[in-house]
């Protein structure tokens, strides 16, 4: 026989854990408010809305698939987030990580709310400075910021660069340099800590692309450089130990050996940096089994971290940055999708197709990512069947809900929606098999309105010049 080939055993695409049972709802009609956004409800007529507009409504005026954006939860996580940090006790900074999702509309939302912002490409800086963003509330971010980048970054006034490489200290101290400014960076340091969270987006080990590694100096040695640059001024250091973190325990060890090197720089150079940034990568409730923690009581326990640390190594207390994405952005989103399709699978599933997929939601393909899933657009009384919700693309990886309870009587024409859709889904939306990316709808107090329009064929067909 191969050994590369075998025949499909019939539980071939069941990925679950042996023994794994998934818990069947008590009732499938609840939408669990852990995973939905703050003004999404189910109405007594057992349709949903969100924002006080019937989840149909939506459907009919914008189509499907579609983000749908509940602006007052996302103005509400960004006052949170901003109060546990900046207050009599803290006085902390709170940067928006743009890579989550990134629009005009929400820069000048998370600017209103007094956050500063994390961009990583020079298209995010270009969106944040069209939006009126100040530069100097943004970080620009990235492992390999082309030159061009860095003379733009350099040029309108970024408020720090954070740096990545040598390369990019030599290549952000000669733009300076030649538009006679000082630039303010911070350096990304390695800490070698195994992230809780998916291989892919765990970010401070030592096998990684990102950051310079303190455990081998060559972290200490790009300070070495950085100070001797008359261009450059070192804020601090930098440190992303991964995303989707339950567990602060990461980022007590994570900043344990940042504060050794900040130790380290005041014993060799006499100077003690004033800050340290300890990222984001906080979790979200993807399903109801998921239990993240509040704002404030992350931030009481970094400060309490960083105040202990510092504490034991005589240095004072540096000021402190964070940087949530999906914390802001992820719960207040959910994605609506109309059902194409409903294939039973006896003894195994039922899969329900809709009218997306992969291209608006990568990331259970990527990442195994989970996430909950309800029938929106009417209430139902039938028995819980297990499903699987995919898409409509070419891959039998296009998978948007891997193992969920819909309503035996789910059929074509339906709404459902998957909440918790707005980091990162349409940020990594594709076109691939030529679909077409669905508009971002922002919705509030009964109104909605487009902040992201549906790409057309015409989209499609004008970068076509062949």
């Amino acid at each position: 026989m191969s050994r590369s080939a075998h025949p499909a055993g019939p539980r071939h695409a069941d990925v679950l854990p042996e023994g794994h049972q998934l818990p069947v709802p008590d009732d499938l009609n609840v939408l669990d408010p852990k995973v939905w956004s703050a003004t999404t409800e189910r109405r007594a007529d057992g349709v949903a809305a969100v924002a006080g507009i019937d989840v149909r409504d939506l459907a009919a005026r914008f189509g499907t698939p579609l983000y749908v954006m509940d602006e007052d939860d996302l103005r509400a996580r960004c006052r949170d987030w901003r109060a546990a940090f900046h207050n009599q006790e803290t006085d902390a900074d709170v940067f928006y990580a743009g890579k989550a999702f990134l629009c005009r509309a929400l820069v000048r939302w998370i600017a209103d709310e007094g956050l500063n912002l994390d961009v990583c490409s020079g298209g995010e800086l270009a969106v944040a400075l069209s939006a009126g963003m100040d530069p100097a509330r943004i970080g620009f971010h990235g492992n390999n910021k082309s030159t061009a980048e860095i003379e733009r970054a350099v040029e309108v006034g970024v408020g720090r660069i954070i740096v990545d490489s040598f390369e990019e200290i030599t290549r952000v101290a000669f733009a300076a340099e030649r538009r006679g400014v000082t630039q303010k960076v911070m350096i990304r340091v390695t800490v070698g800590v195994e992230a809780h969270t998916h291989e892919f987006i765990a970010t401070a080990h030592e096998d990684q692309k990102f950051g310079m590694s303190v455990a081998d100096g060559t972290a200490a040695e790009a300070v070495r450089r950085i100070l001797k640059l008359s261009h450059l001024e070192l804020l601090g250091l930098h440190s992303h130990i991964g995303s989707q973190i339950f567990d602060t325990s990461g980022f007590e060890v994570s900043a344990r050996r940042v504060v050794g090197l900040l130790a380290q720089i005041r014993d060799e150079h006499g100077v003690q940096l004033p800050e340290i940034d300890l990222g984001g990568g906080l979790g979200i409730a993807y399903t109801g089994a998921d239990d993240p923690k509040t704002p404030a009581d992350i931030a009481r326990e970094l400060t309490a971290i960083v105040r202990r640390e510092c504490e034991v190594a005589d240095l004072r207390v540096p000021r402190l940055s964070v940087e949530p994405g999906r914390a802001i952005v992820g719960p207040s989103t959910f994605t609506l999708y109309e059902v194409g399709t409903v294939k039973p699978l006896p003894g195994l599933r039922t899969y329900v197709s809709v009218d997306g997929g992969m291209s608006d939601n990568i990331r259970t393909a990527l990442y195994d990512a989970e996430y909950s899933v309800a029938l929106v657009s009417r209430a139902s009384d039938a028995e819980p069947m297990l499903a699987r919700v995919v898409g409509k693309h070419c891959e039998s990886g296009d998978i948007v809900v891997r193992d969920a309870y819909l309503p035996a009587d789910v059929t074509a024409g339906d709404l459902i929606a998957v909440p918790a859709t707005g980091a990162y889904c349409r940020s990594m939306a594709s076109n691939y098999n030529h679909v077409a990316r669905p508009a971002v709808v922002a919705v509030k107090d009964g109104n909605a309105r487009v902040i992201v329009r549906r790409e057309t064929e015409e989209d499609l067909l004008r970068l076509d010049v062949g």
